[in-house]
């Protein structure tokens, strides 16, 4: 009865979410009775320090006896603790003399469940520091588990975002993360996102807070040489949206309202001059290096500069936000059905990349009358002639792009492709709504409707 309570009033608050008011629109805005809500006037830059190198790893043990830590939690999943990387972590920490307990039960697109098997591990022990090797799923799942040691008596739906959660802003100091990224995509090493599957409502949320960044990120090309061939295609999608919904993203002066204490100041802001100078690098580098990287494992040259991207790309959305491609992308990933991609194991799967990247042809042809310069501008970065495209074309030919990427890189031909027909098109509407902090940076506002529509279109892609 409880759980069943639980859901009616969260559907409740997803139904006001999806009202395009002036009370509850993609601006922000809520209903006032006495004053005025301006929009917001500043942005701001936070960021993980970052090291880049080919065997940067090494550094890690040095870096932890530098921070004064004494006993580390490592985490990572089933896949990694194999391979070359965990090995390169272990041999640092015990050369330098930490002391460590390895979690590798980290699930790949983890869950709530997940999320609360790591918190119940690292509250067991006495760490005064955390490193996260592996990709977004473990660095978010160990961001998750260094909050609640930190804060062990929060209840779990304290720190998750509005409406699903209460998304209290965090005030308990964490212990020092070092991020390790081994996939070039999530750009999770910089970020203060911690992102899982909420199975209550078969859709993502996450925690997103500046506090949860990693203090450091150590990017090392060479543990890119072992990505599977899928894997580097799917996450360098992760890039090229995060790119694209970062620079397209409503700008900072137009998100509201302006926070009363600048603490409460939002992780993800809208656009900027200088989250754009980001995107414009990442967009120029998979031009250039995208499909390399996946046709070419072995071309160092091209995934030591995808991997670059992928963290600069995460200092990007760290601090302007993504939009559309992610709101929707976190209801197909939740409602997976029979789909399991090559290289991800044998259960069910829609990875991330693939799952923002199916309705981006559709998305930024929505979105581009909002801003078609910029939209152009992105095509060219991509690689396309713009000098005779008209403004009113600006979605179709951004859209274009993606497509010749998409299908250069085989890309499953829409959502009917990974198992979902126009009769599941309500029930992924219904868990992109709740995505409140994506759906408000959106540079044009949607209806339910609109949802429905850019889901319909993306059934089929080429």
């Amino acid at each position: 009865m409880a759980s069943r309570k639980r859901v009616f009033e969260l559907l409740r608050t997803i139904n006001i979410a999806s009202c395009q008011c002036p009370a509850h629109s993609h601006r922000g805005n809520f209903h006032v009775t006495n004053s005025t809500i301006s929009k917001d006037y500043a942005f701001e830059i936070k960021c993980t320090t970052v090291r880049y190198g080919l065997g940067v790893t090494k550094e890690v043990g040095q870096d932890l006896v530098n921070l004064g830590t004494k006993n580390v939690c490592v985490m990572t999943d089933p896949n990694v603790v194999s391979l070359k990387p965990m090995k390169a972590v272990m041999d640092s920490l015990t050369r330098n003399g930490v002391n460590y307990k390895v979690y590798d039960r980290v699930k790949v697109e983890p869950t709530d469940s997940s999320f609360k098997d790591a918190i119940k591990f690292v509250k067991e022990g006495q760490f005064d520091g955390f490193v996260a090797i592996g990709g977004g799923s473990v660095m978010d799942t160990c961001k998750a588990a260094n909050l609640y040691y930190c804060d062990p008596n929060a209840d779990f739906l304290d720190y998750v975002n509005q409406p699903v959660g209460k998304g209290k802003p965090v005030t308990v100091p964490l212990k020092p993360l070092i991020a390790i990224p081994t996939t070039s995509g999530t750009g999770s090493e910089t970020t203060g996102m911690s992102i899982f599957d909420f199975e209550e409502i078969s859709a993502k949320t996450g925690i997103s807070h500046s506090a949860l960044r990693p203090i450091l990120a150590l990017i090392d090309p060479l543990h890119t040489l072992t990505v599977p061939r899928n894997v580097a295609i799917f996450s360098g999608f992760d890039v090229f949206c995060h790119a694209l919904e970062s620079f397209t993203a409503i700008p900072y002066t137009e998100r509201g309202p302006a926070p009363e204490n600048p603490a409460l100041r939002p992780v993800y802001q809208g656009s900027n001059p200088i989250s754009d100078v980001w995107a414009r690098f990442c967009l120029q580098s998979l031009r250039k290096y995208f499909s390399r990287s996946v046709h070419n494992p072995d071309d160092i040259e091209a995934r030591s500069s995808m991997h670059l991207a992928a963290t600069m790309a995460g200092v990007g959305i760290g601090n302007a936000g993504v939009h559309l491609c992610h709101g929707l992308a976190y209801p197909i990933a939740g409602n997976v059905k029979g789909y399991v991609p090559e290289d991800y194991g044998s259960e069910p799967i829609i990875p991330h990349g693939l799952a923002v990247s199916i309705t981006a042809p559709a998305v930024f042809r929505f979105t581009a009358n909002s801003d078609p310069e910029k939209h152009l501008e992105a095509a060219e970065l991509l690689g396309e002639d713009v000098s005779a495209k008209k403004r009113n074309d600006a979605g179709n030919v951004l859209a274009e792009v993606i497509l010749k990427y998409m299908d250069l890189l085989d890309i499953d031909n829409g959502l009917a492709a990974l198992g979902y027909s126009a009769e599941d098109i309500p029930s992924l509407v219904k868990g992109a709504l709740p995505q409140h902090r994506l759906l408000k940076l959106t540079p044009v506002p949607q209806s339910e409707e609109d949802l429905s529509k850019l889901l319909e279109d993306s059934l089929t892609i080429y």
